[in-house]
């Protein structure tokens, strides 16, 4: 990987986080921490915690440093808690009671550093019938309520990869919860534990539709909603390649733009007629199945009918809009997300590539000077090729 930094450090510059390494929304939530710019030393475990797939392509653990620790080794957990006691935060995913089992839990991380935010990721929360169960993003999109909403009412529900729930409902929230409690403790001297439990979060999100459904303006069934399907001017439609446009033109200035571009014109009146919108979902699909996605595309770019291509993950990045924003950013030969969102007065960056496990220790052992980080003087220095920046 390249060696390459950058300048660019971000809003929390200074502030030291401690990750214990975990795989899904736990590692996501440490790398936007990094990205904004904080310390993020990567706990990992001898053996690592794998995705399947070569941790120099793991872009979650980008902007950190990676230290390895065996915490069921005699002086694993001292040597995470010398790390705590100068940490900011500290953050991990494992299941309830863990992190107190291995010597690292609330608890033992306070009484070196009562400052400490202490940030627990998990699906079920720390406490609940289903606390101690395994779970994964499906599992608690469905319990919420949430996955009910998604998909054609005559199949199941699809699976829609891990973002509502491990990223949106809990990454994040872990994230604000972080960010909270760090708050708290600049400003009183008291950490305390933030409890970011997927079901909470993506129970969260959905506070606009509970207060929909209890107000009547939303039917408990998916494909029936405004915003789910049922609305023949808010969804998607395939092309004559067999690509996709997405549709959404609530307002009735952006309606009728669609329609008329569309050449639907006498479909005008039927925006508020739900007796017509069947009619109206069948005109739609007829002309969008008529000409490809990038005839659509051309026929819509520069309106407001809101209307957009369905691109791949290969193909965004080389949209005009995002590639002038620079959404997108190509570092180390891998193309991912750029670091969100963006700041006038402390811009972020990315900096480093995936951290690659225990090539940091050393200078992590000198910045944070706990020097008995380093038990084996044959490790290689962070300066040669094994960095994983």
């Amino acid at each position: 990987m390249t060696t390459e930094r950058t300048t660019g450090q971000g809003p929390l510059t200074g502030v030291r986080v401690v990750e214990l390494a975990g795989i899904g929304p736990g590692p996501f939530a440490g790398m936007l921490l990094a990205d904004l710019g904080a310390d993020v030393v990567r706990v990992d475990r001898p053996g690592g915690a794998s995705l399947g797939i070569d941790p120099a392509r793991d872009v979650t653990n980008r902007n950190k440093r990676s230290v390895v620790i065996d915490l069921k080794a005699p002086d694993g957990p001292a040597r995470v808690l010398d790390l705590a006691s100068r940490a900011d935060v500290l953050i991990e995913g494992n299941r309830p009671g863990v992190a107190e089992r291995l010597g690292v839990g609330p608890a033992d991380c306070h009484a070196r550093n009562p400052r400490l935010v202490y940030g627990r990721m998990t699906g079920w929360g720390q406490q609940g019938p289903l606390a101690d169960r395994a779970g994964h993003d499906v599992s608690y999109i469905a319990l919420t309520g949430a996955l009910s909403m998604i998909g054609d009412p005559g199949r199941p529900p699809p699976a829609p990869a891990n973002l509502l729930g491990d990223y949106a409902g809990g990454s994040l929230y872990l994230v604000v919860g972080v960010l909270a409690a760090l708050h708290h403790a600049r400003e009183n001297g008291v950490g305390q534990v933030v409890d970011a439990a997927i079901v909470d979060g993506v129970a969260h999100l959905s506070a606009m539709i509970h207060g929909m459904l209890a107000a009547g303006g939303w039917q408990d069934r998916r494909g029936a909603n405004l915003l789910d399907g049922g609305c023949p001017y808010y969804g998607t439609y395939e092309t004559a390649d067999g690509g996709h446009m997405a549709v959404g033109a609530l307002e009735p200035q952006f309606y009728d733009a669609f329609v008329d571009l569309l050449g639907l014109e006498d479909f005008r009146d039927a925006r508020r007629d739900w007796t017509r919108w069947g009619e109206l979902r069948e005109a739609v699909a007829a002309r969008f199945k008529a000409r490809t996605r990038a005839e659509w595309t051309t026929v819509f770019d520069g309106s407001d009918a809101c209307v957009a291509p369905v691109l791949s993950l290969r193909e965004a990045p080389r949209h005009p809009h995002l590639a002038a924003r620079g959404t997108f950013a190509d570092h180390g030969g891998i193309t991912q997300p750029a670091p969100a969102p963006r700041f006038s007065a402390t811009p972020t960056a990315l900096r480093t590539g995936p951290a690659l496990p225990g090539a940091h220790t050393r200078e992590i052992a000198r910045d944070w000077d706990i020097p008995e980080l380093v038990t084996d003087p044959e490790q290689p220095s962070p300066n040669t090729a094994s960095r994983g920046d």
